[in-house]
């Protein structure tokens, strides 16, 4: 038994989190996972409401049908529960959050390639930069330069403590608020993609352990079960990752709620 587990060969241990460029190995433009699951994401995205849209009404296809059942559950469940009127318009960015996340985490239970492009830092952070700047330019233009004074000096607050809650303001819509987006998803995205990383290397070992390959079930099992997880938290992580940011646009576009 001992003989057969030794003989075995597990990739490093950083391919948990990196991988080979497929292409430009070294560079700064090199191709791997997480570049490839990007593309796809856009292309995923982009595919859902490009060839939904050309679908003619009188033969309402596939794409359409799901196009439009998606733009109606951010509609509903997103927009007019956290922005309410006038959010209509933050539609198309919403959306596009929403699958562009979703088809990035996906990616982390295919077999194969089990790898989500959001299990990495650099993703999550450019979302969340990517909102930062969406929901400051969405107040400017509601608001006009009078968004930087309610963001920073709440009304209703003694002037005196405006030296306490600047800062604090400050911290908590410009830093927190992109900061606390990213570290969700990623750490959320990360840990599942270890958990499976875990016991799909424990089932293949347990396989090759004349005794211990009892237990095989029970770890297979638990792949399996933790797979199915991951997929729920694929969805979920998308669609608390688009509700926080229309809280963030309705807290900027309204600041009297």
């Amino acid at each position: 038994m001992l003989g057969t587990l030794a003989a075995l060969e597990f990739p490093s241990i950083d391919l948990i989190v990196e991988w080979p460029s497929f292409i430009g190995e070294g560079q700064w433009w090199g191709v791997n996972k997480i570049v490839v699951n990007n593309l796809l994401a856009l292309l995923f995205t982009s595919l859902i409401f490009v060839v939904g849209s050309k679908t003619q009404l009188v033969s309402r296809g596939k794409m359409r049908n799901l196009a439009e059942v998606s733009v109606d559950f951010i509609d509903k469940s997103v927009i007019q529960q956290t922005i309410g009127h006038g959010g209509e318009k933050y539609l198309p960015f919403l959306t596009s959050i929403f699958f562009f996340v979703f088809f990035g985490n996906i990616f982390g239970i295919i077999p194969g390639w089990q790898m989500p492009a959001n299990a990495r830092m650099a993703n999550p952070i450019f979302l969340g930069v990517l909102t930062l700047v969406f929901f400051v330019c969405a107040g400017l233009k509601a608001q006009g330069p009078k968004y930087f004074v309610n963001a920073l000096f709440p009304p209703g607050v003694p002037k005196a403590l405006y030296l306490l809650v600047t800062p604090i303001e400050f911290l908590s819509t410009f830093i927190v608020r992109p900061f606390s987006l990213a570290v969700r998803l990623f750490a959320n995205l990360l840990a599942g993609h270890i958990l499976l990383v875990t016991f799909g290397v424990l089932c293949i070992t347990l396989a090759t352990a004349s005794v211990l390959v009892i237990v095989l079930p029970f770890s297979f099992f638990m792949l399996t079960a933790m797979t199915g997880f991951e997929l729920m938290v694929a969805f979920l992580q998308a669609y608390v990752f688009a509700v926080l940011a229309a809280v963030y646009i309705g807290g900027a576009v309204h600041p009297e709620h």
